[in-house]
Order: C-alpha cells, then structure tokens, then sequence
C-alpha cells in the first residue's frame, strides 16, 4: 500500500511482505523488514540502511561463529538477553533495551547467543566499504539506562544513534525507540531525500502524511517505510486500545559513495 501527500510517501509492509530465515534447527527464527537476495524481503536497502532482521527465540538458540567485514552492525534486545562473543576478546551480554554494536572494519568473527524468550533487532549499516576495510574492528556495548531520553505529551523517545547517544556510526543514520501511550500522537521532521524506516514491536496506530487524515495503520510486525520528497512531518498516533512501541531508522535514500551491489 502506497500513500502520497505533501512531500512524503508512507509505505506498508506487512509480515508477508518481509523474508524469512532461521538458525540453530529452527530454535531462533526472523522475519526480516530488509533481507538478502533470494529470502523474500520485498525492500532490499534504504541508503545505508542495509539489512534487518527480527530475530526471536522461545528457548534460547546460538548462532556459531562467522566473519564480517566493513559493514556496522547494531543489535538491540527488546526482551530477553543477547550475549556476544568475538575474536577481538569480547564477551558480554545485553537485556531488553540495551545495544551490542560491531564496527567490523578490516574483519571480525563473532558468535550470538539468544536467552530463552528473547527477541532482538539486527540492523546493519553501510558506510563506504573500501575505506571501512582499512579501519580495525571496535565492538562497544551499551544498557538501556545509556541513552537519553525525552518524554512529552504522552510519547517517550530514546534516541540510540544521533543527538547525544552515545552510540556513534560512520554511516549517517538515527535511530530511535518512541514509545506513543493510547491515543498520543509521534510527530517527526523529515528533510528532503531522507527516509524513516520503523517496525512495530508491539501495539498499533496509523501514519498520517498530512497531519489530519490518518492514512496507513500499522500493526505489530509490520515495517512502514516514509520517504521525504520534499521537507516534510510524519505523524504516528497510537490506537485508542493502547501504546504502540517501535524503532525507527531515519537514514538518507543516497549517499555520496558507492553503495554494495546488493542483487
């Protein structure tokens, strides 16, 4: 489903829309907003905005050591715990609301491991690849009490890249967990030639590309998409029967460097 009003397209995909894939016999699964090639994601990138996966598992799940280079890859629990191990020494773990992230640079290996009833974003970033490959592998960690937060009018925002988090990428994104109570209203700039990406962990509400007339409803799992084609306000209102919580992603739709051929 595709809406345009006043500079600003707001798109829809649901769970069917997204891919699929799981690991350790099928003990962690995904659903997956922006996959690869061949996994039955209907978007494949937004700018640098490369991948992202849903991850879930009821009784825990390992997902074994592999390699990575380049690409800046952030994990965030929203329930449950996410431990990590990597071949720079690494070894920790996260719990709801707290964030795991690789600048992979010139090569890194590491293993995930999900607690039992966890669920967890991966998102990965894309910043020019041939200069990330000079730079070294740095692994940081952070708990939900690392990140600002505002609360106004009923929406509660932590910013988890941008503005003063203390999370810090080379690729140009923010990101932000918004929390919008029953019936409140998320409003939120876009310039020009950006988009903002989010996925409904939980609740529903509707987008609105006008700031009146709510145009696109968003339940949990789906992954709605606003493109900015001109400076523009999104609007997200929480339905009357409860919050709604998602992670939103703004990053550019270009960038000034050659992007991975992703086909």
């Amino acid at each position: 489903m595709n809406k345009i009003h006043n500079n600003l397209s707001v798109e829809l995909y649901p769970v069917k829309m997204q891919g699929s894939g799981a690991f350790d016999g099928g003990r962690i699964t995904e659903t997956k907003p922006i996959g690869f090639p061949g996994e039955g994601s209907v978007v494949l990138r937004i700018g640098p905005l490369f991948y992202w996966a849903w991850a879930s598992s009821e009784s825990g799940g390992l997902i074994a050591l592999h390699p990575h280079q380049a690409f800046e890859i952030m994990s965030y629990a929203i329930g449950g715990e996410i431990s990590h191990m990597d071949t720079l020494g690494s070894r920790s773990s996260v719990q709801a609301g707290g964030v795991q992230v690789m600048q992979t640079g010139s090569g890194v290996s590491h293993e995930e491991e999900l607690g039992s009833e966890t669920d967890m974003f991966q998102i990965w970033f894309e910043p020019h690849l041939k200069e990330a490959l000079l730079r070294p592998p740095t692994y940081n960690q952070f708990s939900r009490e690392d990140f600002p937060v505002l609360e106004r009018d009923g929406v509660t925002v932590k910013s988890v890249i941008g503005g003063a988090a203390p999370m810090k990428l080379v690729a140009d994104a923010l990101v932000y967990d918004v929390r919008i109570d029953s019936g409140s209203e998320w409003r939120h700039d876009l310039r020009a030639g950006r988009s903002l990406a989010s996925v409904a962990m939980s609740g529903s509400g509707t987008w609105s590309t006008n700031l009146d007339e709510p145009e696109i409803r968003m339940d949990p799992k789906d992954f709605v998409v606003a493109n900015a084609t001109g400076d523009s306000t999104t609007a997200v209102v929480a339905s009357a029967d409860g919050a709604l919580h998602i992670l939103a992603v703004e990053v550019p739709r270009e960038v000034d460097y050659p992007l991975y051929a992703k086909n």
